[in-house]
């Protein structure tokens, strides 16, 4: 099934029902938060149409970066005063740091807004890339840009979970493997939550 999910049944299925929350016990890690603090950022899941299938545009994270370094990512950041919305930031920094510019992405939906270690609340849009685009990293931020097919990055068995406790507070983290690389942290949290609801699966 996943493999004959198109452009037209993503949308259908990711707008026809109620988006899902984050996993309780992920968000544990940072309910002590106050939220009044915290800065906004987004990020974009951007689908790719390939004649093998739906994919999604990942980047990994520059070694040096003060927040995430190394980690696999979707490409975005934080909200800058000049940006429009938070949609206008995820358009934005995709293009200051991949390359891809606004003209070639429609987006199409968006999820919940998530908290994460760093003190951000992170609003994901989903967005249609024209297969076309080209990649122009910026090194400063972006090390590597990797696709990944959605028949693997919806299937439930390809994202693992465990449970570890700290200060008496049980804690999840998820994590995924593809090829050489590993996706865990707020990545694999929104990679979590977009399973349930575009699969509807819990």
């Amino acid at each position: 099934m996943l493999s004959e999910l198109n452009k037209n049944h993503l949308i259908q299925r990711f707008q026809l029902h109620q988006t899902v929350g984050y996993h309780q016990e992920a968000l544990r890690r940072v309910s002590h938060l106050d939220h009044s603090k915290l800065r906004k950022a987004s990020v974009l899941i951007g689908f790719v149409e390939r004649d093998h299938g739906l994919c999604v545009i990942f980047t990994k994270r520059a070694r040096h970066l003060k927040h995430h370094p190394g980690q696999v990512s979707f490409p975005g950041g934080k909200y800058e005063t000049s940006d429009i919305d938070l949609s206008d930031t995820a358009l934005r920094e995709t293009h200051e740091e991949i390359g891809i510019g606004r003209e070639h992405i429609t987006i199409f939906g968006q999820m919940p807004e998530l908290v994460t270690i760093s003190q951000f609340t992170v609003t994901p849009y989903l967005a249609f890339v024209d297969p076309t685009y080209t990649a122009q990293i910026d090194a400063n931020e972006v090390d590597e840009v990797f696709e990944v097919p959605i028949r693997i990055l919806l299937d439930r068995q390809q994202l693992h979970s465990q449970r570890f406790r700290i200060n008496n507070f049980s804690h999840r983290v998820f994590g995924m493997s593809y090829q050489h690389h590993f996706i865990w942290g707020m990545t694999a949290q929104i990679i979590d939550s977009m399973q349930k609801h575009i699969m509807h699966q819990c």
